[in-house]
């Protein structure tokens, strides 16, 4: 196993390189296409949500492949190499495991414990079986991620550590009131019908929300998602969809506006808003700006994980070496008139909304500060347990299914003499009856596996040590078995319609 991940997340990089750094779908497909195109690499999967991107592969060579990856990440975000790279962290093999894992978990989560990530981690593993580039590696490795996740939820408290980055963003908006009591009755306008936008529609429909608008540019996506919502029986919300033409419109009757749509562009301009809102954008006070300490990664530090394989991050890099002061736009401290929560990747709310009274917003940069300081859960130590124990148990059985096909090469091998010796026995004895031939047959198969038996399990078992790839290199020599007939075996396996389908 070669398992190689590169990435950057929100504990890596500031949002304004995340924002930029962002993958559309399509650029997904052709950044995993071009990565099985490349030399090193042999499987490939991309995890893109709204703060963290990552290209995880099945590499030959490790050096090769993080430059390559790294170069392949670089061109097709469109964010320079040079200035992407201090961002960007590296794990490999295990520790490439055990980050994948606690992502499935909600660990490396904005808000710990979250559990919408899982969902994120399908649509991956969906999309690489889709254009056929995650193979045995990355088919096996996703399938346990979310099994790993989903234990977490159900054997630990993680939900009680976190929530969803919707309730969370909703909880920043009610600004210490109870959520429920600060929505109750209002009106919500959902840009987006995307997982997102749907997850934060049910998320206000539950919390008490009156009256819901879908504005989204497929029509028929809104009307689904609005149909869901009226057919919620933990609800009586009020839902209807509207075009994207309607937006403007639907501005002025909302007290909550939530965006989360693939656009490039802006969505919700603070022109528009301060228009929605009948005052004049360029009369609106500038109002002063709190200074908040960050950590950016070290450059020297990142070239020092590549060229040793580390799986160190570049956050907790940067907070050993150097600290910068970063300005943030304070917010309005009069009556919020309008309260919006973007959730998209890049925004879709223009921050200039800040600078609008009676505007409240909250986005993926307000989100990440805020959580930074929310409490960690007793259960999040238990979570850590279920990953170190989970990949430990992956690595053995990566290690073992590695020697399989040279078991199976050996008892077809094996298989292959009997027959030529029982053939040969027919030719010698042709007055054989039935019963005798079968007798003897099965005498001499009996043989073999009793002979095989023990060296094949006893390898099964060594080869899920650590260090045990040997093992199946050893298996092949002692018995002179046919490389291509291995691989062969393999490819068949690899093949296999149904495996790592759940």
């Amino acid at each position: 196993m070669s398992l190689l991940v590169v990435g950057l997340s929100h504990r890596s990089a500031p949002v304004s390189v995340l924002e930029r750094a962002s993958l559309a779908v399509e650029t997904q497909a052709k950044l995993l296409q071009d990565t099985l195109a490349a030399e090193p690499a042999t499987e490939a999967a991309v995890l893109a949500t709204c703060n963290r991107i990552e290209l995880y592969a099945d590499v030959d060579k490790f050096h090769a492949g993080v430059a390559e990856l790294s170069t392949l990440l670089a061109q097709h975000s469109g964010v320079g190499l040079e200035e992407l790279t201090p961002y960007l962290y590296v794990h490999y093999e295990d520790r490439a495991v055990h980050h994948l894992f606690s992502v499935a978990c909600g660990l490396d989560s904005m808000v710990v414990g979250e559990g919408q990530i899982l969902g994120q981690i399908k649509d991956a593993l969906a999309r690489g079986q889709e254009l056929h580039t995650a193979g045995r590696l990355l088919n096996d490795l996703f399938q346990q991620a979310l099994r790993v996740g989903k234990r977490a939820h159900s054997e630990t408290g993680i939900d009680r550590a976190g929530q969803s980055l919707v309730t969370f963003g909703l909880q920043q908006l009610a600004a210490g009131a109870d959520p429920g009591r600060w929505a109750a009755g209002k009106r919500a306008l959902v840009i987006g019908a995307g997982s997102m936008s749907s997850l934060a529609a049910a998320t206000l429909a539950r919390t008490g929300v009156a009256d819901i608008v879908v504005a989204n540019r497929t029509r028929s996506r809104a009307d689904r998602l609005v149909e869901i919502l009226q057919q919620g029986d933990d609800t009586s919300v009020r839902a209807r969809a509207v075009e994207m033409s309607a937006v403007g419109d639907e501005l002025t009757r909302a007290d909550i506006v939530v965006s989360c749509t693939g656009s490039t562009g802006l969505v919700l301009t603070a022109g528009a808003l301060a228009d929605a809102l009948g005052v004049t954008l360029d009369a609106a006070p500038e109002r002063p700006a709190a200074t908040v300490t960050a950590a950016p990664a070290d450059v020297d530090q990142h070239a020092a994980w590549v060229e040793n394989g580390s799986a160190a991050s570049a956050a907790q890099a940067g907070r050993a070496t150097a600290l910068r002061r970063v300005t943030v736009p304070a917010q309005s401290t009069g009556p919020v008139r309008l309260a919006l929560l973007d959730l998209a990747m890049p925004r879709d709310i223009d921050g200039a909304a800040h600078r609008i009274d009676g505007v409240r917003l909250v986005d993926i940069e307000s989100l990440a500060e805020a959580s930074a300081d929310a409490p960690m859960a007793a259960d999040v130590d238990r979570v850590r347990t279920i990953v170190s124990d989970e990949v430990a148990a992956f690595g053995a059985a990566q290690r073992a299914a590695h020697v399989a096909p040279t078991v199976v090469a050996l008892r077809t091998m094996a298989a292959g003499v009997v027959a030529g010796e029982i053939a040969r026995l027919d030719g010698r004895l042709p007055d054989l009856d039935e019963k005798q031939r079968a007798e003897i047959t099965q005498t001499v198969r009996r043989v073999v596996d009793k002979l095989l038996h023990a060296p094949t399990v006893r390898v099964k078992q060594l080869a899920s040590e650590p260090g045990g790839a040997g093992y199946a290199d050893a298996l092949r020599e002692l018995f002179d078995l046919d490389p291509q007939t291995v691989a062969a075996v393999s490819r068949a396996d690899l093949n296999d319609p149904n495996r790592g389908r759940s």
